[in-house]
């Protein structure tokens, strides 16, 4: 699984790593260092402290060659001390932290100067994330090739970045509260400059674009993106995560939990750490998993400025108590997922989630709630792997008949849930091809080796 005929005639590749300051961003960004080092390759990975703090530890076998560099984030008015991850502030302080993010241009750049008079032997490429246009600006000054790293769906971007003038590919168009909410990336100046000039300024300054997708995933849409924007795009695989995950030495609660129910009975709620549905949505999914009859479990992020006492709906754990668990600590959701009790993943289709839920074969319940999440449900929807919670066409709200509704018809009912899992296992099929993924690496890491040589 590694590029040993290409190492045994080229020396390793030093490869810098910056991704954004989200986990959603941070742990893939993660997965590709320990893949590079794997390979005999040094990472250089670049964050901020509380954020490095909280990563997973690397392996042992790759840790002597990920280096992490810690940048302080720069204080911004409005933005609390210590809140270095989008995880710390509500989703209407994210410009703040892009303001904040922006400061670490500078050091940034004196990180990347001091690498390179090290020795005289500077870095061999910069992958940034997509907001990231101050160090792809910084190593162009340093004249150290730039590559953008994109972390979701192939197709959902080349819909947004195509939709101008042509038919969208397998996503359907947004409703409408979602389209408002997606204007927000081209008008929004908070932090100096909107999403979108940002990407387009990362985009022009890098030498190509690094994918989280594949060719057996999405074979018309890498392409197409190629074609789009007139740059190399190359697949990094789905970077799937060890369907082992953190199952080793004792089990958790919550795997405990599902060991005393029966197999393909419980549907998985949990719906990303970054955005929490507002106080009165919580109530409406709560009170729609307990019409729907059920077994559950739900990893649950409890809206901000709500007491515990309020987060539920009154009654709703006594009611349910005997086929419901709801958690609002960590859950180890590969260990979940993994577990022969699940039936089906409610998710809000992060790319993350969707990949690791797919990874285990479960049908989808599909419940976005922002960004890229709407965009990749409607993909899922359309490659027939579940249904979405249907929603208010204004304003995106839903009732708990929406939530039963869609739980009955991927847990329950057999005609629909068939084919969900039919379809949820040929996608599982590509997810856990752990193959296929490790020769996109390869072939990621070849294109690295072709701009030295």
């Amino acid at each position: 699984m590694d590029d040993t005929s290409s190492a045994c005639s080229s020396p390793p590749l030093h490869v810098v790593i910056c991704p954004w300051l989200a986990f959603g961003h941070l742990l893939p960004c993660l997965d590709i260092a320990e893949r590079l080092a794997s390979r005999g390759h040094r990472v250089s990975f670049v964050s901020t402290p509380r954020n490095i703090a909280r990563l997973p530890p690397v392996r042992p076998a790759v840790a002597p060659l990920v280096d992490f560099v810690a940048l302080p984030l720069p204080h911004v008015e409005g933005l609390p001390d210590g809140a270095e991850s989008t995880n710390d502030v509500p989703y209407e302080k994210f410009e703040l932290h892009r303001k904040a993010f922006d400061g670490l241009g500078a050091s940034f750049s004196e990180f990347l100067g001091a690498a390179c008079a090290e020795g005289g032997k500077k870095p061999d490429w910069i992958l940034v994330d997509v907001y990231h246009h101050w160090a792809a600006a910084a190593a162009n000054e340093h004249k150290v090739p730039c590559a953008m790293l994109l972390l979701g769906a192939a197709t959902v971007i080349a819909d947004w970045v195509g939709r101008s003038g042509q038919e969208p590919s397998e996503a359907a168009q947004p409703p409408r509260f979602e389209t408002e909410r997606m204007k927000l990336m081209s008008t929004q100046r908070g932090s100096g400059m909107t999403v979108a000039e940002r990407f387009a300024l990362t985009l022009m300054r890098c030498h190509f674009v690094a994918i989280r997708s594949c060719l057996e995933w999405e074979p018309e849409s890498i392409p197409r993106l190629t074609t789009l924007w007139g740059k190399l795009v190359v697949p990094l695989g789905l970077l799937p995560p060890s369907p082992e995950g953190g199952r080793g030495g004792s089990k958790d609660a919550t795997v405990r939990w599902l060991d005393e129910h029966p197999a393909k009975s419980v549907v998985y709620v949990a719906l990303g750490s970054e955005v929490p549905l507002a106080a009165e949505q919580v109530h409406e999914l709560a009170l729609g998993l307990e019409l729907a009859g059920t077994r559950f479990l739900w990893a649950l992020r409890k809206p901000s400025g709500v007491t515990d006492a309020d987060v539920l709906p009154p009654g709703f754990e006594e009611r349910t108590r005997d086929r419901g668990l709801v958690v609002t600590g960590w859950v180890p959701q590969i260990s979940v997922l993994a577990h022969g009790a699940v039936a089906a993943f409610l998710t809000h289709c992060g790319w993350n989630s969707t990949i690791e839920g797919l990874m285990f074969g479960h049908p989808l319940i599909m419940l976005p709630i922002f960004g890229d999440q709407g965009p990749n449900a409607r993909l899922m929807e359309g490659r027939k792997v579940g249904v979405q919670v249907a929603r208010n066409e204004n304003d995106g709200s839903f009732s708990r008949e929406d939530v039963a509704a869609a739980v009955q018809a991927v847990a329950v009912e057999e005609e629909t849930r068939r084919i969900f899992v039919a379809n949820a296992r040929k996608m599982q099929e590509i997810v856990a091809d752990s193959q296929c993924h490790e020769r996109c690496i390869d072939g990621f890491i070849q294109q690295l080796r072709s701009y030295r040589e």
